[in-house]
């Protein structure tokens, strides 16, 4: 055989596929150390090498044996997602753009404030819910996020801020999955990565310190209080079916009473009697922001133990809604105050690098076609799209 011919058979072989570590469990850590005829103790120290001290290269993790490492390079890696940009607004917030393997782009946003800093992680690369008043399912949906890619923003968000040094504060204190994605339409993946971002030996945030949020999934709901008790938010922004099914489509398939019984199921059965969950309001100007949603959001929630967080909508090129008045934004708290609930009112932060609430895009290739049934709308009503570009 000429040797060009050997040349290019080589070119062309096939390389073994490595086993990326960074989105293993202590538990599936342990299962590839055994494959490898280590002791199981190893999984530890190498999630404290990759987690707490943000080590990605084996010969730098000096309590692993030469032979052990030599094993690493050949079978393992720890290969992280690749920040595109990063971007501070004047506010603090900070937003990356981040690429994830396939070429399609997600965000995820970090929020300081005086008494913690709270990183908003993706879960999906778009959205497959298409909720009427959120820029991020316009993007339409490519696939699930790896366990690896969502745990990986946590750990590129704590690079970001030398969180890695010995003695460094933690400045990432809270993270609530609440950017692109339904989380609970990528379970297993989420709840691995929210085990990860509680172990100890990992980044030890506190169960309240987590926070799972969803439009309303209630199969997978219902199941999520038997592997996990972190902290619950539910997006509701309507109180009553009728609007909800135009504004939140899965609410079609579970409707509003299905949805706040299966959260009131799960506080239930967390370990804790002190748990809320969160309530979560879109507030749009004359769409659901008068009085009477609010006296019907108070009935509906007399049941569940929880906090409300009215939210004034963000908007971005393109939407029908506008932003809630002050005036009617009060009225709204006012009248659940009167009622007896907590509520808040969450502050638009970071709306001058598209990172508020609601404006998460990213760049997805889209798989539904959702994008490009948008960008056909907006260009035939004149509407710039550089959002979606």
């Amino acid at each position: 055989m000429p040797d060009s011919a050997l040349n290019t058979a080589e070119q062309f072989t096939p390389q073994p596929v490595k086993t990326n570590l960074l989105g293993l469990s202590v538990s599936k850590l342990g299962d590839f150390f055994e494959q490898l005829g280590e002791k199981r103790f190893r999984a530890t120290q190498m999630v404290k090498w990759i987690h707490q001290m943000g080590e990605q290269d084996f010969d730098q993790m000096t309590n692993l044996s030469k032979s052990l490492r030599e094993k690493l390079h050949e079978t393992a890696e720890v290969r992280l997602p690749e920040v595109v940009s990063c971007q501070d607004s004047t506010d603090g917030t900070r937003k990356w753009l981040i690429k994830v393997e396939g070429g399609s782009c997600i965000e995820m946003v970090y929020i300081p404030e005086k008494d913690r800093g709270t990183l908003c992680v993706s879960s999906q690369i778009g959205c497959a819910l298409d909720c009427s008043f959120c820029a991020t399912g316009k993007q339409g949906f490519n696939r699930d996020l790896s366990t690896a890619e969502i745990i990986g923003q946590l750990w590129i968000a704590a690079q970001s801020f030398d969180q890695f040094a010995a003695k460094a504060p933690r400045r990432v204190s809270n993270v609530v999955m609440m950017g692109m994605g339904e989380p609970l339409m990528n379970f297993n993946n989420v709840v691995d990565a929210m085990n990860l971002m509680m172990e100890d030996n990992a980044y030890g945030l506190s169960k309240r310190r987590v926070t799972l949020s969803t439009a309303g999934v209630v199969p997978a709901l219902d199941q999520l209080a038997g592997v996990t008790d972190v902290s619950l938010a539910i997006s509701l922004h309507a109180p009553n079916d009728e609007l909800r099914n135009e504004l939140v489509p899965i609410n079609r398939k579970y409707n509003l009473a299905q949805f706040v019984e299966s959260a009131k199921n799960y506080i239930e059965k967390m370990p804790d009697n002190r748990r809320k969950a969160t309530v979560e309001y879109t507030l749009m100007d004359q769409v659901n922001d008068r009085s009477v949603h609010a006296r019907e959001l108070a009935i509906l929630l007399k049941d569940l133990p929880c906090k409300i967080n009215l939210i004034p909508f963000n908007p971005f090129p393109g939407s029908d809604y506008k932003r809630v008045t002050n005036t009617a934004l009060n009225r709204f708290r006012d009248i659940l105050q009167g009622e007896g609930y907590t509520v808040t009112v969450r502050t638009t932060r970071g709306d001058d690098i598209a990172a508020a609430c609601g404006q998460l895009a990213g760049e997805v290739n889209d798989r539904t076609k959702r994008q490009q049934r948008y960008k056909n709308k907006l260009a035939a009503e004149e509407v710039p799209i550089k959002l979606l570009d």
